[in-house]
């Protein structure tokens, strides 16, 4: 669900299906920080504004830091997400992914860090 308190949760059930298969490769949990947000949220939350790719519901932040996010990282190329941006500065550490393609969001793949 958005984390505005709108009650929208448009996760796409391929996109969750793909994180399930990634969190039993990596035989851990996922704790996920940011997933779909609504249009007006992330515009206040996100550079990306209104369009950004979480209102796609094709994205989520994962909180990892360390050996989990350098394993992370490996099983992400593999199952083929095709954004990855990494923090892995500060307290707030995560890994954004995200299964986008050329058409609907830019270049694809492509990796960014914060």
């Amino acid at each position: 669900m958005c984390k505005c308190g709108c009650d929208q949760c448009l996760m796409q059930q391929d996109f969750v299906e793909k994180l399930d298969d990634l969190r039993e490769s990596m035989a851990m949990p996922l704790i996920l920080t940011s997933a779909y947000r609504c249009p007006e949220h992330n515009e206040k939350v996100s550079s990306s504004g209104k369009h950004g790719s979480h209102t796609t519901g094709r994205a989520v932040d994962v909180k990892v830091s360390r050996k989990d996010a350098y394993l992370l990282l490996q099983f992400a190329f593999l199952k083929k997400f095709t954004g990855i941006g990494v923090n892995q500065t500060g307290s707030s550490r995560f890994i954004h992914l995200d299964d986008l393609t050329k058409l609907n969001r830019g270049i694809r793949p492509t990796v960014w860090s914060y």
